[in-house]
């Protein structure tokens, strides 16, 4: 039997309508994948956050032979002229899909604040509630009728900075899944499988699903009554997640977050840790629509911030990109055999980068001056150097580029308008980019 080639907007009606049931799940993939090379297929973000600032002159913007270089060595990539660090060479032959910005000129060296910076595009004031990326790409690009979520989270830290995964003035429907924080910070990472779950979708067995419906309608009826006795946004929030979950157990859409499905050799090829799976099931979700999904690394074990290498850099980085190299060079491959990496637009950036100067305990500090980003696939051109450091790595010799532009050219290869405005919580229009803000034009497909 051929199976039905149905639209991704007839699957989504279908899906957040109920009708259907788990047991179509073997449709699911087959849907998703006839759906991935659809023209017409709506563009997407992977957002790679290094928590903690990984080291350029490890990664991106090594400087050999010199003494801040330290004993790192530079590989050729795919792309002539390209080099980049020893310890990625599953991603220097993918580095044609991707374009390196060598020249990232911020000013905020905290943690906190500059997460929230490169995040929202905005430094932190007390009273407007700027939203993350992730909300706002949502807003844009997502399906209000999708049984799934158009923004999830995976792998999260938000005991540094709660503000970076907030939906800010745009309200909690933009809100992310946050999955796989579970144990964030103890080192409660070895049951990944697990901890990549939507947790308690299914009923209890012993429940009939009639007793479910009519449970749920109450609950919906009570909830309606609170809201309307005491608005806000607590009320807001709860509504939207409990909504949000009764979509997810009412469909097959759950299945999305089933790494079992996948071939254990592509299991495998991405890693078996928390930052490869997380970044399989990445892709299971873009491929099922879900406009924005953003996996943190912390580190090799996801244990605090790893990429805050003050002490032991060199093994510190070497270690992390053991994890990080397959995974990102297995998800560029995936996406490209799925038809998917053309409307995928994939960022690689942290709050900063390392200071040039090796400090007493062969370690780097925080350095906002002059560090990389990497974006690629959908709407950006692969293979390129842009903006470029001085020798010693100290300072932007060649096109600067501040948070403004950045996140400018970010939403311009997403297909938004940066200069879009919303409103805020104080009841004042805010752009998407921060106004005077310029995408580079010459990163941009």
């Amino acid at each position: 039997m051929t199976t039905p080639r149905l639209s991704r907007r007839d699957w989504l009606k279908l899906a957040s309508a109920g009708v259907v049931s788990y047991s179509m799940a073997p449709w699911f993939s087959q849907l998703a994948d006839a759906a991935a090379p659809n023209p017409k297929r709506k563009r997407a973000c992977i957002l790679l956050w290094m928590n903690g600032g990984a080291s350029q002159l490890e990664t991106f913007d090594c400087k050999p032979g010199h003494r801040n270089g330290g004993p790192i060595k530079e590989i050729a990539t795919s792309v002539p002229g390209l080099k980049i660090s020893e310890f990625l060479p599953k991603l220097a032959q993918q580095m044609h899909h991707l374009t390196v910005i060598r020249s990232m000129a911020t000013k905020e060296g905290d943690h906190t604040r500059a997460a929230y910076h490169l995040r929202t595009g905005y430094l932190p004031t007390g009273s407007i509630q700027y939203p993350t990326l992730g909300s706002l790409v949502a807003k844009e690009l997502g399906n209000e009728e999708a049984a799934l979520p158009n923004f999830v989270s995976i792998a999260a830290a938000p005991f540094l900075s709660p503000g970076v995964y907030s939906s800010g003035f745009l309200g909690p429907e933009y809100s992310p899944l946050m999955i796989g924080n579970q144990g964030y910070w103890f080192g409660n990472t070895g049951n990944y499988a697990n901890m990549l779950k939507v947790q308690d979708l299914l009923p209890p067995k012993e429940i009939a699903e009639t007793q479910v419906a009519a449970r749920l309608e109450l609950v919906k009826q009570m909830q309606g009554e609170f809201a309307a006795r005491r608005p806000g946004m607590s009320s807001a929030s709860q509504q939207a997640a409990y909504q949000r979950a009764v979509r997810l157990m009412r469909t097959a859409a759950s299945k999305a977050f089933d790494l079992d499905e996948e071939k254990d050799s592509l299991r495998d090829a991405y890693g078996r840790n928390l930052f490869g799976q997380g970044c399989l099931l990445a892709r299971r979700l873009i491929e099922r629509g879900v406009p924005f999904v953003e996996v943190t690394h912390s580190g090799s074990n996801n244990v605090g911030i790893g990429w805050d290498t003050h002490e032991n850099n060199f093994e510190q980085v070497r270690q992390n990109c053991a994890t990080l190299d397959p995974a990102w060079a297995t998800l560029l491959t995936d996406l490209k055999e799925r038809g998917l990496l053309d409307t995928t637009t994939i960022i690689w950036m942290g709050e900063f980068g390392r200071t040039p100067i090796i400090n007493s305990q062969r370690g780097r500090d925080h350095y906002p001056n002059a560090w990389t980003t990497v974006i690629g696939g959908g709407g950006v051109k692969g293979g390129l150097q842009y903006g470029k450091t001085s020798r010693d790595g100290s300072k932007v010799e060649e096109n600067p580029v501040n948070v403004q532009n950045f996140i400018a050219t970010v939403v311009q290869a997403l297909g938004i308008d940066h200069t879009k405005q919303n409103m805020s919580n104080v009841g004042r229009p805010i752009r998407i980019a921060d106004a005077g803000s310029k995408p580079i034009q010459e990163v941009l497909a």
